[in-house]
């Protein structure tokens, strides 16, 4: 497939769209950090907005079943999941569903099993309540970043354990878990009777030829006690306008979560529902062409980090680049690559202060300048 090199490779200017991304940093500084891409997005979703705001009126809304009927049809396509919209919960983000499953499903001093390093939220959402974190690591076994399975059973055995929240794919290190590997950690939640909350929010960014299997997918006992969280935002670069659905299927679950969210958490913001309905509908095209340019940057990173004493595990999902630095022995990594000129993520948000997480959904062209200037800098300081 031809790769429309015309959109992917146009630098939009955000300086005044007060975009979280490019203002945290000075103009100097390319900014690699917030999951966030640079990328126009598709042109279906800026018409299916354009008519929505065009009809004038912005009034509370319901969710249109064409939304339902595009979700599910999405996830049988893609996944072989066939889910019931009964068991859509719509939400306006995907970090609140999170923090709020933690507290509906598990009570203070509960111990919450976390493989990490993760996307922050994972930590942060058992830790702001109250909640004992049993962290797991995840370690290198053949080239992937999957979870030391020894610990996460005396995690999981622990009598305070009543959940697991697990990334997948993972955030920062880009594994696309097996079926085999989802059933390992399943056959743990069944053991200990935990409620297993899975945070797919990556799946359609899997840049090789691998399936992703949704956790609740697994078996009829995965589907009873799982919390699959999911949002077209990352994918389509629509995260400011707010959506992001769970899949409960189990009615008690669903009627706990539904009861706590209740006059805290507000309903979708009726544009980001268009967006969605028009991303699922009709941005197909848009989305093999993306996969095909961040598989292109992946490819081009891990080439330039392979020439440097750097290192990264081969990614198979999601456009951040999870980068060993330790080689380095620097008292700040992080900061050693703002310096250089390149915003990125601080790997000690995540879980380990050796690393730094990248953002690579950018034109090709940024990526290349980013990379020149790590390689720089590098140099500078006699590191090559």
């Amino acid at each position: 497939m031809d790769v429309s090199f015309s959109v992917f490779d146009t630098l939009i200017d955000r300086s005044n769209m007060s975009s979280d991304k490019w203002s945290k940093y000075p103009g100097s500084v390319i900014p690699m950090w917030i999951a966030d891409m640079d990328f126009d997005s598709p042109d279906c979703i800026k018409k299916a907005l354009n008519q929505r705001v065009n009809e004038g009126v912005y009034g509370y809304t319901h969710t249109p079943k064409a939304l339902v009927k595009a979700i599910k049809s999405h996830l049988s396509t893609r996944y072989d999941w066939d889910v019931s919209g009964a068991h859509l919960v719509h939400l306006p983000g995907l970090v609140c569903a999170l923090h709020l499953s933690v507290r509906v499903f598990s009570n203070e001093g509960d111990g919450i099993v976390v493989p990490g390093p993760v996307y922050y939220h994972l930590t942060k959402a058992p830790l702001a309540s109250g909640r004992d974190l049993l962290n797991v690591d995840i370690v290198i076994q053949n080239g992937r970043w999957v979870p030391d399975m020894a610990q996460f059973e005396v995690a999981c055995a622990n009598p305070k354990s009543k959940m697991i929240l697990l990334c997948n794919p993972h955030n920062p290190g880009g594994t696309v878990y097996t079926k085999e590997e989802l059933l390992s950690i399943h056959a743990l939640a069944e053991k200990y009777d935990l409620v297993v909350v899975s945070d797919e929010i990556h799946c359609d960014l899997i840049l090789d030829d691998l399936p992703h299997v949704p956790f609740a997918s697994l078996n009829d006992d995965a589907a009873n006690r799982t919390i699959t969280l999911m949002a077209p935002s990352k994918t389509f670069n629509i995260a400011g306008l707010g959506y992001a659905f769970a899949v409960i299927e189990n009615a008690k679950l669903r009627q706990a979560f539904n009861q706590e969210r209740a006059g805290l958490i507000p309903s979708p913001n009726m544009l980001s529902l268009a967006a969605t309905i028009a991303a699922y509908e009709e941005g197909q095209e848009w989305h093999k062409e993306l996969l095909v340019y961040l598989k292109s940057n992946r490819d081009l990173l891990a080439k330039r980090i392979a020439a440097t004493p750097l290192e990264m595990v081969h990614l198979e999902a999601t456009y951040l680049a999870w980068i060993d630095v330790s080689a380095l022995s620097l008292d700040n990594p992080y900061q050693f690559f703002v310096d250089a000129g390149v915003g990125v993520s601080d790997g000690k948000d995540f879980g380990n202060p050796n690393y730094v997480r990248l953002n690579f959904g950018c034109p090709q062209f940024i990526l290349d300048q980013a990379m020149t200037r790590i390689e720089e800098a590098l140099i500078k300081h006699k590191f090559m």
